[in-house]
């Protein structure tokens, strides 16, 4: 496959493949599939969250309350 870009873009795909050790061709594959894998992951995570329980009404309350919490914990461990 044969594909124009940018030439700055280029020369950094090159640059990049080159530092890792690899072609170009590999390096891209590399990219690819590593998109492939977290667009996965995140389908696995938004399919575990949709999974978790009942839905919650989230309103203004709900994220004051969220903060107080974490207001609590931060003071509680020192953290702030």
């Amino acid at each position: 496959m044969t594909i124009m870009i940018d030439p700055k873009l280029e020369a950094r795909i090159r640059e990049k493949a080159e530092a890792e050790g690899l072609t170009v061709s590999a390096y891209v594959e590399r990219l690819v599939s590593a998109d492939q894998v977290a667009e996965e992951e995140l389908e696995s995570l938004a399919l575990e969250g949709l999974s978790s329980g009942p839905p919650i009404e989230v309103g203004p309350g709900y994220w004051e309350e969220k903060h107080r919490r974490l207001d609590e914990q931060l003071k509680r461990t020192g953290t702030r």
